[in-house]
């Protein structure tokens, strides 16, 4: 997660002078550098490089809307599931989809963006999310289809998440990861 932003430092500015850094940012740099090659945990008032900080709320802020966006094709079945318990099993599966996006939405205010400005960047456009969860659900089957390999699928991607270097965000996936194996 890191290495990614690393790339594009000085990139964002057209400014020389914010690409000049003073020494005691370079050291404060370094030490972060060394807390993270030691397998420490980043907390969210501890100094942290602002490439990592703008990474860290790009990266949470997708995975947030990303749970959200992935209630909508089974949400859209809950009133036509073929029978009481079904419909039952889908509105559980979807209300956890919500909460898993709520929790990701908290950590993702720590690194101090706001919610309702990481909503307004998935509303303009300016932010994103894992498409892969907004297939249409032409048929109950497709919700089947979605438990199995898009689930299935999503856990594999999450369960590293939670030895991230950002502690707010691995606690986060913690308490997801034991939610999403459960469906």
């Amino acid at each position: 997660m890191y290495t990614q932003a690393m790339d594009t430092m000085g990139k964002d500015s057209g400014d020389a002078k914010k690409a000049v850094r003073s020494a005691e940012e370079m050291q404060l740099e370094e030490r972060f550098d060394a807390r993270i090659d030691a397998g420490d945990f980043i907390e969210a008032k501890d100094w942290m490089p602002e490439h990592y900080r703008k990474t860290l709320t790009r990266q949470i802020s997708q995975h947030a809307h990303s749970e959200i966006v992935g209630m909508l094709p089974e949400g859209n079945w809950i009133a036509r599931a073929p029978t009481l318990k079904r419909k039952a099993i889908l509105l559980a599966k979807v209300q956890d989809e919500g909460g898993h996006g709520l929790y990701l939405y908290a950590a993702g205010e720590t690194p101090g963006t706001s919610r309702d400005q990481l909503l307004d960047a998935l509303h303009t456009g300016r932010a994103k999310y894992s498409s892969i969860f907004n297939y249409p659900t032409l048929s109950w089957a497709d919700i089947g289809v979605i438990g199995w390999l898009v689930d299935g699928a999503a856990i594999m991607n999450q369960v590293p998440i939670c030895r991230c270097s950002y502690a707010p965000y691995a606690r986060a996936m913690i308490r997801i990861c034991r939610e999403e194996s459960f469906h």
